[in-house]
């Protein structure tokens, strides 16, 4: 890896905003123009001008990943912070309906929706302003993508510390998520690796704020509802190469399962089970584990040597934009599980797989959510504490009872919680899974898995909902109360809005 002490530069149009012309060094001597009106443990930032024109928009439908509960918005797609600022300004004016922050759409509920009111669409402010290449730090615009950070860092020999299932996420939504990965219960979530970002409040001014600070741990996994971010300094991981060294074993049931998971997990870096849903008997909850850490560069053959931080990753022919609906039933998953349980290696170590293999493998299919049809699916996360086990376990078999068609369901175990107020996180055992959301009766029985996750001290996952029920969540989320005090105090007009937010008395 290089070793050179000065920050790199990464080429930005020469109109840049000087918002973020220097690195986040400067917030400590930007602390002593502090003054009283700045939200809590946040230093204000450079000044924004307003702008003379106002950024257009077009009124259009909005979804999440889930393609569920469409809604229409004026969609605002800012291309510089002083647009940014305008819109926000604009959102906050007498008979308008607020503005949400979205990235690239991969929430897959009703997160980065706002029925009549404004979506703004921060994928144009996409700039990677410097890279420290000793040190291990990227500061970028809120709208870079990580699969852009991985084009740019790997070769440096760097990776981005926390990355969820798919690239193809935002900076700015992996910390409103505050997403997670198949390294919590080493690593924990993204924002646990934000040393600092720049956030726009609702009364138009940006504020430096950093990790430890009020502000900070409201924003991360706040769901885009205390502003806007626009740039954010994070700390990356070293890395020997673009590979994986990957172990894979298969578990007979959801006991072999967790009693692998719990006694070997602590080995690996990474660890996630794919697990059969459809499973029943003795065979309930059987899985496919697999576990592993960035390859060093000895693990690699010689010919792999030559360019061991390339990053290729491939991609196949995008899903069609119609597909039947009940194409994933029942009877088709259960052979596709079926198939995938057997195929799966007893036993194997030291495989070497390409990032994007073990990572992101739906990435390499373009519009995948495509495959359930119009109908669309719901995907439902949740977490129950250690020593739940045996809610966990009824779970899993309510959800084999109801013969629920998901193909897509993992389980992983999370570490320490994360410090934001709305971070889904906490030590336990998390459980996602996709399922049509044409099935019958669906709502109603997600309705009663929420009621048994809430009993077991457990929390449903919000940047993937689009149906809970509001009086649930002060069960789930603890610090629920502190979270709506400082949205009145930052935001009292209600400028920052979503369908969420609306739906769960956020």
């Amino acid at each position: 890896m290089a070793a050179d002490p000065v920050s790199t530069p990464v080429s930005t149009p020469a109109s840049a905003s000087p918002l973020v012309a220097a690195p986040p060094s400067e917030s400590a001597s930007a602390a002593a123009s502090s003054d009283s009106d700045a939200p809590p443990h946040s230093t204000p930032s450079r000044s924004v001008p307003r702008p003379a024109p106002s950024p257009g928009y077009d009124s259009v439908p909005v979804t999440g990943w889930g393609r569920t509960a469409p809604t229409s918005a004026h969609l605002v797609r800012p291309r510089s912070y002083e647009e940014a600022v305008a819109a926000v300004r604009e959102c906050g004016a007498p008979g308008r309906r607020g503005g949400i922050a979205r990235g690239l759409g991969r929430a897959y509920g009703d997160a980065a929706q706002n029925a009549g009111g404004a979506v703004l669409d921060m994928t144009g402010l996409d700039r990677i302003h410097a890279i420290d290449a000793s040190a291990g730090t990227v500061l970028c615009d809120a709208g870079v993508s990580l699969h852009r950070l991985m084009e740019v860092l790997l070769p440096l020999g760097w990776f981005v510390p926390v990355t969820p299932g798919t690239r193809y996420v935002t900076v700015g939504g992996a910390i409103g998520a505050d997403i997670h990965g198949k390294n919590h219960h080493v690593s924990g979530s993204f924002s646990r690796h934000v040393l600092a970002l720049e956030l726009l409040t609702a009364d138009g001014q940006v504020h430096i704020v950093e990790r430890g600070s009020e502000l900070f741990d409201a924003t991360a996994g706040g769901m885009g509802l205390t502003g806007i971010i626009l740039t954010a300094t994070i700390q990356l991981l070293p890395v020997e190469t673009s590979l994986m060294s990957v172990d894979t074993e298969r578990a007979a049931d959801l006991d072999d399962l967790m009693a692998r998971l719990t006694a070997t997990d602590d080995q690996y870096r990474y660890s996630v089970a794919w697990i059969d849903l459809l499973a029943r008997g003795a065979s309930l909850g059987r899985s496919v584990l697999t576990r592993g850490d960035h390859a060093p560069l000895d693990a690699l053959p010689s010919r792999r040597r030559r360019s061991p931080l390339s990053f290729r990753p491939g991609r196949l022919p995008a899903a069609p934009s119609f597909l039947p609906e009940g194409l994933l039933g029942r009877t088709t998953v259960g052979a596709f599980n079926e198939l995938w349980f057997r195929k799966a290696p007893k036993s194997r170590v030291g495989e070497l797989q390409k990032l994007s293999t073990f990572f992101h493998p739906l990435d390499g299919v373009p519009h995948w959510n495509r495959i359930y049809g119009r109908s669309g699916f719901v995907q439902y996360q949740f977490v129950v504490g250690y020593g739940a086990e045996d809610s966990l376990r009824r779970i899993v078999q309510r959800i084999s009872d109801r013969r629920c068609p998901s193909f897509l369901a993992v389980l992983k175990r999370f570490g320490e919680a994360d410090p934001g107020w709305l971070s889904f996180p906490m030590p336990g055992w998390t459980l996602a899974l996709d399922i049509p959301a044409n099935l019958p009766g669906l709502g109603s029985f997600l309705d009663e898995l929420d009621e048994d996750v809430a009993a077991a001290g457990g929390r449903v996952y919000l940047a993937k909902d689009c149906r809970l029920r509001p009086e649930l969540l002060s069960s789930m989320y603890p610090r629920l109360t502190d979270f709506r005090a400082l949205r009145a105090r930052l935001d009292p007009r209600g400028v920052f809005r979503s369908d969420l937010s609306r739906r769960l008395e956020l």
